[in-house]
């Protein structure tokens, strides 16, 4: 463990909150890049209540993830934060390579690290999903028992959203066109030796034609931009611009939705009982409906919570919408 230095998290930071540079390993081989959390008045003879935590998908610690972390270590919670293999500061050869099965490990290997730390308590560990790793982390905890209590903050799936499309708007003749231009990409990276960059959620035009681009946002908004990417736009390439982060700097590799059609996640989520779940949503969040089908396909015990008024990102780092109350009443009991 070290302190921090170059110190880049873009929100506002609490300078009596100790925050510590971790590495941690996965079982595939990545070295994951993480940040300790400590609550205030630490002390290292105690055991403590633990939360692992990432997301959204695409982000870097230093952004949303991070601002939860801080708050729930203010809120009395030993926390880890960590970038997503192949993203941020953890490690990858090939670089932004979206994967459901190693997003999915990672959240188990940072429960390994926490669990080898003397002041956490092996049986009061929870884990927190962010927007498309809300789905991940679901899915971690349908099959990772050390996760004692799981909660998610306006949870996107991404494998039903990559093969579906938003609201379900896909056809099948654009699944169809879809896999030929994945397959014709991955001939293009073999013949470059690299892998090329794209839309993980491969936009069509009018006509049926797939829209690719090698950055998820540009610099400037484009003329009559959507709402929802509007939204994105000004949270990533706005307020909390990281240059590490996929979503606000880069993109994904192109060929990554190929796993993601491959490997339907939350497929086991109702296994997840007898341990809790609580599902955060916002009221206007054009992800709603995927947190309450996610919701729906759960046992009990469950909560959903339906902030008044939040979209999606107003539950990255809005302090006065996201319930903080209510993730750490939920931890502190059930990880009791």
């Amino acid at each position: 463990m070290s302190k921090l230095a170059n110190d880049t998290r873009v929100f506002k930071i609490n300078p009596e909150i100790d925050v510590q540079n971790v590495r941690f390993p996965n079982r595939y081989g990545f070295t994951l890049a993480g940040h300790l959390y400590l609550p205030l008045n630490f002390d290292d003879t105690k055991k403590y209540q633990t939360i692992v935590i990432s997301g959204p998908f695409g982000a870097v610690k230093e952004q949303s993830s991070g601002l939860y972390a801080q708050t729930l270590a203010e809120n009395g919670f030993v926390t880890l934060v960590f970038d997503q293999s192949t993203t941020g500061e953890s490690s990858g050869s090939v670089r932004n390579v979206a994967s459901p099965d190693i997003f999915v490990e990672d959240f188990s290997a940072a429960v390994d690290f926490v669990g080898l730390q003397k002041f956490v308590d092996r049986d009061k560990i929870g884990a927190i999903g962010i927007c498309g790793l809300g789905s991940h982390v679901l899915t971690a905890a349908s099959v990772d028992v050390r996760i004692k209590a799981v909660a998610t903050s306006v949870m996107y799936d991404m494998s039903d959203s990559m093969w579906m499309g938003l609201n379900n708007s896909k056809t099948e003749k654009q699944r169809e066109i879809e896999k030929k231009t994945l397959a014709e990409q991955r001939w293009a990276d073999a013949e470059n030796g690299t892998p090329a960059t794209g839309l993980h959620e491969l936009p069509f035009d009018e006509n049926d034609k797939p829209m690719q681009s090698s950055v998820l946002f540009p610099e400037t908004l484009p003329d009559g931009a959507d709402s929802v990417t509007t939204e994105f736009f000004n949270y990533y390439r706005g307020r909390a611009f990281h240059p590490r982060s996929v979503n606000s700097a880069s993109a994904w590799t192109a060929t990554s939705p190929l796993s993601y059609y491959n490997f339907p996640l939350q497929a086991h989520i109702d296994k997840i009982s007898p341990r809790p779940v609580l599902i955060v949503t916002g009221e206007k969040a054009h992800s709603r409906y995927m947190a309450e089908e996610s919701y729906n396909r759960l046992n009990d015990p469950k909560e959903l919570v339906i902030v008044p008024g939040a979209t999606h990102t107003d539950l990255y780092d809005q302090m006065n919408l996201i319930p903080f109350d209510k993730f750490t009443s939920f931890f502190k009991k059930n990880l009791e």
